[in-house]
């Protein structure tokens, strides 16, 4: 009777044992699955505005498709509270990352650095405003009071005509969710990073501030798309600059027509009149600030001016997109007149095909 009393206990401890063992086992698989297992199927970037509730959050995760089991992300992120914890910002998801990967990523702000590369000619602080709204959380909007701010401009040493000539086209690297504020401090380190000893150095020799170094880039970056001509022309101009002549630049002239005429493409007597200190052609000197952001290699090509005796230069009738070069007044409107008759003559083909 003790016997088969004790065969009972032992039965009963194994199936006691086994349950024990199953239950563990089923506990550590679901765990697994919640937190551990590989849930992302691919590379992925996620953007989570300052106004997303979690709602939005979620929807946007799962929008992406790239949740293989939603769950179990489910699951994890409600046995986290992640609804407690969602950062605002950009984040690269990776493939074979887990749910509690992700989770850790949005509810720290653990955000991947973007980068951004600036390009391009902007003419105006309203177009410059809008260019970094496509790459930051902050809209146009916010962007544009700051570059606004006149007592922010003022602080940075600069004025308002001035101030889009501080920021210079490159690749940079930023959080996304970076202020507006925060970004044109960036700029103006950059800024003072490029300006070193050097540049400093070579500027000065040529009796300039950096500031109408960019401005003269600014003007040879809209006369031709042909880096190689870039310092020869930067030299055309500091000889005009150096005799008292009037630059007599057309992008300037096309400059104060940017808003009522877009799409001009010659210049006319009538714009050759207009009333304004960015007209190159009435008035001496520089224009009061850039009237484009010029690259930092077309300002190494003004700090490094070819010293030509030319005083003209006008583009090549073949119209290659590059220049014939002039040092007589003479010489160059012999060029201008062969341009003329080719503009002429391939605008007569033109009419004729239409």
């Amino acid at each position: 009777m003790i016997q088969r009393s004790r065969s009972y206990i032992l039965i009963a401890l194994i199936i006691l044992g086994c349950f024990g063992v199953g239950f563990g086992l089923g506990y550590g698989i679901g765990y697994w699955c919640k937190y551990r297992k590989a849930n992302v199927t691919e590379d992925t970037v996620i953007k989570v505005y300052r106004d997303y509730s979690y709602g939005e959050f979620m929807d946007t995760l799962q929008n992406k498709g790239v949740i293989k089991s939603w769950k179990w992300f489910e699951k994890a992120a409600t046995s986290r509270e992640l609804e407690k914890y969602v950062k605002p910002g950009r984040y690269e998801l990776k493939e074979g990352m887990s749910n509690q990967e992700v989770i850790r990523m949005v509810a720290n702000g653990w955000q991947t650095p973007m980068k951004m590369t600036f390009r391009g000619y902007v003419r105006r602080l309203d177009k410059l405003a809008y260019v970094f709204s496509q790459w930051f959380e902050a809209d146009s909007a916010s962007f544009a009071q700051v570059l606004n701010d006149k007592d922010l401009i003022d602080s940075l040493g600069f004025k308002p005509e001035t101030f889009i000539g501080m920021f210079l086209p490159n690749t940079y690297e930023f959080y996304w969710t970076a202020s507006p504020e925060s970004v044109v401090l960036r700029f103006k380190k950059e800024y003072d990073r490029f300006w070193n000893e050097e540049r400093l150095a070579k500027a000065k020799a040529m009796k300039f501030t950096p500031m109408q170094v960019s401005i003269l880039a600014s003007i040879v970056a809209e006369e031709t798309n042909a880096p190689g001509e870039w310092p020869k022309i930067a030299g055309v101009y500091m000889n005009r600059l150096k005799k008292g002549m009037p630059l007599q630049a057309c992008p300037t002239v096309k400059y104060v027509f940017i808003e009522s005429e877009p799409n001009m493409t010659r210049i006319l007597n009538r714009h050759l009149r207009v009333d304004s200190p960015y007209n190159t052609y009435r008035n001496k000197g520089l224009p009061p600030g850039p009237i484009t952001i010029a690259p930092p290699a077309v300002l190494d090509a003004v700090l490094n001016y070819e010293k030509t005796d030319y005083l003209y230069f006008c583009a090549k009738p073949e119209f290659d997109g590059t220049h014939n070069f002039a040092k007589t007044y003479s010489q160059h409107m012999k060029h201008s007149a062969a341009y003329n008759k080719a503009y002429k003559e391939w605008l007569k083909r033109k009419n004729a095909n239409q």
